[in-house]
């Protein structure tokens, strides 16, 4: 469909006689996308790396104690010294940051870690669901790839949807995490049932 759409484009431009300004604007979206790339870049470099800081330096497990007893009632019957725990509050701590493509690794490795400590076999757990949950509707305290998205398009404010992210992300959150809860409780029963 795609093709098509540009091949299209493409021949209107060429019948209207407008084939410069065609090639012009292809070739200034290139160049954009280029700079735009190596913006997003250096940003999800530098914030990668804070992460990583913040994991040796013992920050990470630092916030897991601040969030321990709130993922303790969301994620339930995991090893809080667990590789899986230790995954969760990295992902979760890295989309606190608004860092959504620094946390998609350690995602990753929580649910491969959920996977193994739960013995799921191929079929998703309660507390996967929740941890995709919690990443698809992640609360965001500083947005940093909207940020810096909005800071190379000219932003001089580039922080102020802020208040418009937070109630958004918050609502999304709590109805997320309001209905997993829920149709986790009422898979638990239904296999105690059968």
């Amino acid at each position: 469909m795609l093709l098509i759409s540009a091949v299209l484009s493409l021949a209107f431009a060429v019948f209207k006689g407008e084939g410069e300004e065609l090639t012009a604007a292809i070739l200034s979206a290139s160049e954009n996308a280029v700079t735009l790339t190596f913006t997003l870049l250096g940003a999800m470099a530098f914030w990668g790396g804070v992460m990583r800081v913040a994991e040796k330096s013992g920050l990470i497990k630092k916030i897991g104690k601040l969030f321990r007893p709130l993922l303790k009632k969301l994620f339930k019957g995991i090893d809080e010294n667990g590789e899986a725990f230790s995954a969760i509050v990295m992902n979760i701590s890295a989309n606190l940051m608004g860092l959504g493509n620094a946390a998609t690794p350690l995602g990753i490795k929580a649910m491969k870690a959920l996977s193994a400590e739960e013995n799921a076999r191929g079929t998703a757990t309660g507390n996967m669901i929740m941890l995709v949950v919690l990443n698809t509707a992640s609360l965001q305290l500083l947005p940093t790839t909207v940020a810096t998205l909005r800071l190379s398009y000219g932003s001089k404010a580039p922080l102020d949807v802020l208040p418009s992210i937070l109630f958004s992300a918050a609502c999304a959150l709590a109805a997320g995490v309001t209905l997993t809860l829920i149709l986790n409780s009422l898979r638990g029963r239904k296999g105690e049932k059968e």
